[in-house]
């Protein structure tokens, strides 16, 4: 059973302001690997009545507890597992407290631990507690000095925030280093590295003239992959220089990569941490979409010394708003720097998979959330991906223009401010003169909103009326504000894609007018409709183009509509969304067939809009590439889900078997034309046109592989090892077959790269991925191999977390093994990382979704981890909302 003091339940609603504030921090850390010394002096002010100070503090040794030069006794204090409670009636004073931390068994990877041989710390969202007794909140912001002292042998290199000030060696045979942040900043954005890293060195002129120093920290076998990422920092830069007038405030910018890390990357003033995998690569390593992920999460980690450091959260409440708008600005520097059409479309692909049921399941949240247990839950894609998507709503709203404008004042008002969202929505509203206020409304709704269109054209008025209603989870809420960006396309056969002219009531010309992409319809009641006058004919309806809002849409379009859409219109969104759709309705008339033991088959709509994309020798490779894969197995059970069906995954398994080998029988002398004429780059190079040409013939290998006679295509690109895409792309063609020509692949690929560990993730991965009828035999096996580490999250995520979330068939065995494997495992892991044990339990989450066997199954074993001893809150919050208790 759990333990009898359950977690406590935090609320928006109570957030009070800071009795205390800190001026001043001044660290000391004298490093050993398990009894590290951390004394911290801090400079307090009072600002209320209370004159009790409470500071928070996990996993320390007090040593002592010093106040204006005095030592307290332990009766002057009140000590617990979580606390410092002290009664400070002084309006300032000055408090030294000495703690003792072990770094070396620290697998929880919060606050300061130890990586292959390496100190660091993580600290984002309540790991600076970790450390030493503080008030570990975001609107506590402080100036910090740190000093580190160590032993040069063991940590050559001593690194922490803002200007190294002072260096140097000490009578003890150790050496120190002193840094200072010039600016204010909560104790999240603290960081200390030390180790002995090597160093990649370059530098950055800034708009107004000054040289920042760039440093980027590895060990020695990685410094041959640091190219990319020192080119996409100094990319990063210049394009916030360019697009938001934003210049780097101190003379250095380090970043660190570490092999053992929670997250992707963190922030920290002037000091980035990284996990590798975001940093590390070179052609013979990384796949282009390493290359495009760490490209995209080296400018995330930059863009935040502004929207998340200059100015940071009040609370964590108010988490998107640094996470969604910094995720947004990756976003727009990700489609400037290669193609703003493919980007748009792999980041809704990536929203309707995991935030859209995210947002149906019982981890549902807004996102600002308006209670929480455990913080570290809500770093999810609701906060960031749908968060990128709100703040992508005011640019749509205002205008590139207009959106700079609100974020020059957004700066201007708030610099070394703690703010909320409703500070950054007020900063838009005002500096373009516009009530916005409706806009909280996403903020606090969770769930994806469906907008449903009904349309009716009159011949001899000439006017097409749209009708529109919006409802969450199938309910009337508080209305939205949903910028519906639209066209009408002609339904004549012989202007295929033109637009049609139309016009709107003078007195609608304030929410109806013509924007970038078409039309822009300001959608703020829950029922309204639209009258378009002087329009020709009933034509078709390009909705919602560049997806132009995060919502579902209902609206009947007929197979001919869907099939003109897929070919001719002009906006790449909608042409690919269409196809997706006919992609979709085949898939799942072909699971409810297969359920009742029917023949499949491939609808004839959706051949034709294959055909004519194949063909299409005037697209876009890449667009091409998306438009002929079929949609994400996540997104299609969401699909299923809304439609009230229970789902069995052996028939969805049987169906995408069918599905992806039809279309290779189909379309086989077309692909295996398109894959040969894409042929093989001599050199690798990174770029929107390289990128694009690889991605599509491997997504014609993929297609080929399903027919027998294409195997030795799959070998053959395998052998050349030409580039880590092409190579992975092959092993991964490779996953259905039972040769021994497979085997020798996985184990020549081993061989190769067993002491590279971001390479042999992707070696785990692809077996743990590998849906065979003994994949969970596999995953077993993967557990026990010599490489396989608990105490190391990126090997973690690359078995149990693409077994759970990726592995259909091995997961969800109808004999409930994999289940009863999984929840075993998240037992071990909450013991050693408790953050990672809650990102492996999440498929668990969606249990109700499943046929009743399998219900039954898994609710069992969610159960059994609800029962189990002394669960970490982070895993009891998500069992116990997936349990409703």
């Amino acid at each position: 059973m759990m333990p009898s003091e359950q977690p406590k339940e935090i609320f928006l609603k109570d957030y009070l302001p800071l009795d205390f504030k800190i001026d001043s921090v001044d660290l000391t850390f004298e490093l050993n690997a398990s009894e590290t010394l951390v004394t911290n002096r801090m400079k307090f002010v009072r600002q209320s009545e209370s004159t009790l100070l409470k500071l928070d503090g996990e996993h320390l040794e007090l040593l002592s507890v010093e106040k204006d030069g005095k030592e307290l006794k332990p009766s002057d204090y009140q000590l617990s597992a979580h606390a410092l409670v002290l009664n400070c009636p002084e309006e300032s004073f000055e408090l030294v407290v000495r703690t003792k931390v072990d770094p070396e068994s620290n697998t929880r990877l919060e606050g300061l631990y130890r990586s292959s041989g390496n100190y660091c710390t993580q600290c984002e969202a309540e790991g600076f507690r970790n450390i030493t007794y503080y008030l570990d909140r975001p609107d506590c912001l402080s100036y910090f000095t740190t000093k580190i002292i160590a032993y040069p042998h063991e940590n050559k290199v001593l690194l922490s925030n803002g200007n190294l000030v002072e260096f140097g060696d000490l009578e003890d045979g150790r050496h120190f280093a002193t840094w200072e942040d010039p600016h204010k900043k909560p104790c999240y954005l603290f960081a200390l590295v030390a180790g002995n890293l090597e160093v990649v060195e370059d530098h950055f002129e800034t708009k107004d003239g000054r040289r920042v120093d760039l440093r980027l920290y590895v060990q020695a076998k990685n410094l041959d992959k640091c190219d990319h990422a020192m080119a996409s920092l100094k990319k990063s830069m210049k394009w916030d220089e360019d697009r938001f007038g934003l210049i780097y405030d101190l003379d250095v910018y380090m970043i660190v990569a570490v092999d053992d890390f929670n997250m992707g990357a963190m922030e920290n003033k002037g000091l980035n941490v990284f996990n590798s995998k975001f940093v590390l690569a070179k052609p013979e390593t990384a796949t282009d979409v390493d290359f495009e992920g760490i490209e995209s999460v080296i400018a995330h980690e930059y863009f935040h010394n502004w929207t998340g450091n200059r100015v940071t959260c009040r609370d964590w409440f108010q988490l998107t708003l640094k996470e969604g708008l910094t995720v947004f600005r990756d976003q727009e520097f990700t489609a400037d720097m290669l193609s703003p059409a493919v980007k748009r479309i792999e980041d809704v692909k990536r929203l309707r998979s995991v935030q859209f049921p995210e947002d149906a399941g019982p981890m549902s949240h807004p996102i600002q959330p308006q209670s929480y247990i455990e913080m570290n839950n809500f770093y999810t894609m609701t906060v960031y991906e749908k968060g990128a998507e709100v703040v992508r709503l005011y640019q749509t709203l205002l205008g590139k223009d207009g959106f700079r404008k609100g974020m020059v004042l957004y700066f201007n008002r708030f610099d070394g401010q703690a703010v909320t969202v409703e500070d950054f929505r007020n900063a838009m509203a005002d500096a373009n003169q516009r009530d916005l206020s409706q806009m909280h409304q996403w903020y606090i709704q969770s769930g994806t909103p469906k907008v449903t269109i009904s349309k009716h054209y009159d011949s001899e008025s000439k006017t097409l009326s749209l009708t529109f209603d919006q409802t969450v989870n199938g309910k009337h809420h508080h209305p939205l504000l949903i910028p519906v960006v639209f066209n009408v396309l002609s339904a004549d056969s012989s202007q295929q894609g033109k637009e049609l002219l139309f016009s709107v009531d003078e007195a609608d010309k304030v929410r109806c007018y013509p924007a970038d992409a078409g039309w822009l319809f300001e959608f703020s009641e829950l029922s309204e409709t639209l009258v378009l006058h002087n329009i020709e004919q009933d034509g078709y309806l390009s909705l919602f183009r560049g997806f132009s809002a995060p919502v579902l849409v209902d609206y009947e379009c007929t197979k001919d509509e869907l099939v003109a859409l897929a070919c001719y219109d002009s906006d790449s969104f909608v042409r690919w969304e269409s196809i997706q759709t006919l992609a979709l309705e085949n898939l799942v008339d072909n699971v409810e067939v297969a359920g009742n033991g029917l023949p499949m088959h491939l609808s004839d709509a959706y051949v034709k809009a294959l055909e004519a994309n194949l063909l299409d020798e005037s697209l876009d490779l890449a667009l091409k590439s998306l438009a002929i894969t079929l949609p994400d197995e996540s997104y299609l059970l969401e699909t299923l889900s809304n439609k009230g069906l229970l789902i069995d995954t052996d028939s969805v398994v049987a169906v995408y078997d069918y599905m992806k080998k039809s279309i290779a029988e189909s379309f086989e002398s077309v692909l295996r034309a398109l894959y040969e004429k894409m042929g093989q780059p001599e050199v690798y190079h990174y770029g929107k046109e390289a990128i694009a040409s690889r991605m599509l013939k491997n997504r014609c290998l993929n297609y080929l592989a399903k027919l027998h006679e294409q195997e030795e295509l799959v070998y053959r690109q395998f052998s050349l090892q030409s580039n880590m895409t092409d190579v992975f792309a092959a092993l991964d063609a490779m996953k259905p077959y039972n040769t021994n020509q497979k085997e020798a692949s996985l184990a020549d690929f081993y061989n190769q790269w067993q002491t590279d560990d971001l390479v042999l993730d992707k070696w785990f991965m692809l077996q743990a991925s590998d849906q065979s009828d003994k994949a969970v035999e596999q995953v077993k096996r993967l557990v026990e191999h010599p490489d396989f580490h608990y105490t190391n999250p990126n090997r973690v995520r690359s078995v149990l977390g693409v077994f759970g979330r990726l592995n259909m068939r091995g997961f969800h065995h109808v004999s409930g093994e994999g289940y009863e494997f999984l929840a075993s495992e998240v037992l071990k892991l909450d013991k050693i990382n408790p953050q990672v044990a809650a990102r492996i339990v999440a498929p668990f989450t969606q249990w109700k979704l499943y046929d009743m066997k399998r219900q039954t199954m898994m609710k069992a074993q969610l159960e059994r981890l609800m029962n189990s001893s002394q669960l970490s809150k982070d895993v009891f919050e998500i069992v116990s909302k997936s349990l409703n208790k």
